[in-house]
């Protein structure tokens, strides 16, 4: 499902406890006396600023958080938010994911791909009434989204005045507002220091959304930039960037009960859904997507085996999907312990009573009316797109497909083309086809498409689309099938993959290549889908906003300020570091330690700890990061902190604004959070700065990232 009403449960808005809230930086003013309460000293003028520090100096690399930390564009986030860079410069004979990777000069620095991106926002506009200008309330779904997208598309190209920068127009509330978001984008990324995965991955898979955890989840890359101070194409003759802001980091930590900051691009949050569409996300969606990650694992992992090469190129695929597997596990376990539709339920019932009360009452029953229907008609597209996915799970299908849509496209004037397949795209387009280089082999491929077609051949027949199997599997064999479509085509090569782009619709619809043939074939089904998600995603937008106003109208009747559900956007969050009861007589305490990494080792993956650092350890060298309370240097915090996937990486600032930790993940017990803040439990984990600075001076010899990042130490320490 492209989304699940992320904000149809408009009327279902939880309440904002103590630290709850993902706020956009101009909320900051309302929560003065929040921020007060838990000790923080930034100004909000200066949080709601961001040409001022620290949100000057908060960056996104477009799926994962980070933040400058040098003069000289170094850029901190975490191990895996970097993964695809370490490994796209693996090799089986050279392995920077086993061994970990430091450049001790700007020379030795990597290249982080052709698709990492630094994203610095400059500023965010409210463009609600021109996105919505000549908009008529009685406008169809297809109609209302076309011209939303029109409107939309000439903000969007007013605003990229050069190639230096990339414009976004996502909405808040689901099309009750729109902001313009205007960023400049950095195209020369490179790879400057990531430890290994003894330390960067500790504990791997087994302790991923666990705590106590003990993983240095962090490495820095660099941006780069032309000589003449602005973004260029990667080039050897291009300078580091010089930030304008960056973060001063504390070597001096924080201790139980100390307020932070944290700053970052969350993904997608749906605290707003209906309780209807929680019960399907519990019983029929998540279970489901749980099993086709499984399968797609054992696929990988049979396909692989005893191939060392194979399965360094498919190690960033497999811990992609193997995180996104648990946290759905993690949704559905958190759903057994608590019935969170029921909560949804009372809430619903709270809203309607409130609205019942009101002068438009009977317009409210009548939308309620129709949005329970929209929710049926979206969960039915929604099995009917899995389906035509799992049908279509094909890297190089999906090359040709992405290729042919854009030729087709290109026969449009610019203005007029789908999002996404504008000249503006045609670059990351290209990234995409050029990156599969370093993560692909034929047979691995082959064995995921088979295994995704043996799966869809057991879906009800409702879902499947009959016309479009045909042509995939021709009434045989999937197996041979495959065999025949692999051998009639060259798109393996990435100089072919890279040659479709250069032609046009009418070239490839007479392509003889087995894969561009079959793209060509799927298009009209495809589009079909295509199409009826833009309408019904325009029906939902007409209605959505409306429940979005009486929402917000029934908050404020109650003095609770109103944040918007994640979308990506820069968002604060705020919160105590806290530990939490885990369960029954079971709490977990804010800090892990060194101690616990030793404690940990077993000499076999995830759990083997470097000779160096045992070492280190065991004869305590810890130097000026000893914790004064611990008496030891901490690994991993907790803190309360409202938070959810695209703030990885995200900077974690003491009261004064100064960098001691990085955000990665959430504990398994409050995965739940994406739907429903409970402020007991829910709870971020952190790396600590000090066990970063540790593994950097005592393991790595990373002193010259040291000495290049401001750093205050403790007193009498350094």
């Amino acid at each position: 499902m492209k989304r699940l009403l992320p904000l149809a449960a408009a009327l279902l808005f939880t309440a904002a406890h103590a630290d709850e809230g993902q706020w956009q930086p101009y909320q900051m003013a309302q929560l003065q006396a929040e921020l007060k309460r838990i000790g923080i000293k930034v100004p909000v003028s200066d949080l709601s600023d961001l040409s001022k520090h620290p949100m000057s100096a908060i960056v996104s690399l477009g799926g994962c958080s980070a933040s400058f930390v040098s003069p000289n564009g170094l850029i901190v986030t975490n191990h895996h938010c970097a993964y695809g860079s370490i490994q796209r410069n693996s090799t089986a004979a050279n392995n920077y994911l086993a061994k970990g990777f430091l450049a001790k000069s700007l020379a030795e620095e990597l290249p982080g791909g052709p698709n990492q991106r630094v994203y610095v926002t400059e500023s965010v506009r409210d463009v609600t009434a021109e996105v919505l200008n000549g908009i008529a309330p009685e406008l169809g779904g297809a109609e209302r989204t076309r011209l939303i997208e029109r409107n939309s598309k000439a903000l969007i190209a007013a605003c990229e005045s050069s190639p230096d920068y990339r414009c976004t127009l996502p909405s808040f509330h689901r099309g009750l507002e729109f902001y313009l978001i205007r960023q400049m984008m950095v195209r020369d990324v490179r790879l400057v220091y990531a430890p290994s995965e003894a330390i960067g991955n500790y504990g791997g898979d087994i302790d991923n959304f666990e705590f106590p955890r003990h993983t240095g989840d962090f490495a820095f890359y660099r941006a780069y930039v032309g000589k003449d101070g602005r973004p260029a194409d990667p080039s050897p003759d291009n300078v580091p960037y010089a930030s304008k802001d960056f973060l001063t980091v504390s070597a001096a930590g924080l201790k139980r009960g100390d307020g932070i900051l944290l700053a970052g691009y969350p993904g997608v949050t749906s605290r707003y859904r209906l309780p209807a569409e929680i019960r399907y996300a519990r019983e029929n969606d998540y279970p489901k997507r749980v099993a086709d990650y499984r399968r797609d694992l054992d696929a990988i992992a049979a396909a692989t085996a005893g191939d060392t090469e194979a399965e360094v190129r498919y190690a960033a695929t497999v811990k992609s999907i193997n995180n996104r597997m648990k946290k759905l596990q993690g949704l559905l376990d958190g759903f057994a312990r608590k019935d969170i539709p029921a909560i949804k339920d009372a809430q619903l019932a709270e809203f309607l009573a409130w609205t019942a009360g009101q002068k438009d009452a009977a317009r409210y029953r009548a939308l309620m009316g129709e949005l329970n229907a929209l929710i049926a008609r979206d969960q039915n597209l929604a099995e009917r797109e899995f389906a035509m996915g799992l049908l279509t799970s094909n890297e190089l299908l999906g090359t040709a497909s992405s290729a042919y849509r854009f030729a087709r496209e290109r026969g449009k004037p610019d203005m007029e083309r789908e999002l996404g397949f504008q000249d503006r795209d045609a670059s990351f387009i290209k990234a995409r086809f050029e990156r599969l280089q370093q993560s692909y082999v034929g047979r691995v491929d082959r064995a995921r498409w088979l295994s995704a077609l043996q799966s869809y051949q057991r879906l009800p027949e409702s879902q499947r689309d009959a016309a479009s199997e045909s042509l995939v599997l021709r009434g045989g064999d999937p197996g041979r099938q495959l065999d025949a479509v692999y051998a009639g085509s060259t798109l393996a090569d990435t100089a072919e993959r890279l040659a479709l782009l250069q032609r046009s619709a009418a070239e490839l619809e007479a392509s003889g290549d087995a894969l561009v043939k079959l793209a060509v074939a799927l298009y009209p089904a495809q589009q079909r889908l295509r199409e009826e998600r833009r309408a019904l995603d325009g029906d939902l937008d007409r209605v959505i906003p409306q429940y979005m106003q009486a929402v917000i109208a029934w908050k404020k009747s109650q003095g609770k300020p109103v944040y918007p559900d994640a979308n990506g956007t820069l968002r604060i969050t705020y919160g105590t570091v806290d530990g939490y009861p885990a369960a029954d007589g079971l709490y977990k305490g804010p800090f892990t330690t060194v101690q616990g990494i030793v404690a940990k080792h077993t000499g076999r993956d995830p759990f083997d700890a470097p000779a160096a650092l045992r070492e280190a350890v065991a004869q305590r060298r810890f130097g000026p990061y000893v914790d004064p309370v611990l008496g030891t240097v901490p690994v991993n915090f907790l803190s309360s902190a409202d938070t959810t996937g695209g703030n990885s990486g995200s900077a974690v600032m003491n009261a004064r604004g100064e960098l001691v930790g990085l955000n990665f993940d959430s504990t398994y017990e409050s995965i739940t959070k994406d739907w429903y803040f409970d402020p007991e439990i829910t709870r971020a984990i952190h790396v600590d700065i000090r066990y970063m600075l540790w593994v950097m001076s005592e393991l790595d010899g990373a002193d010259n990232l040291l000495r290049e990042m401001r750093i205050v130490y403790p007193q009498n320490t350094r």
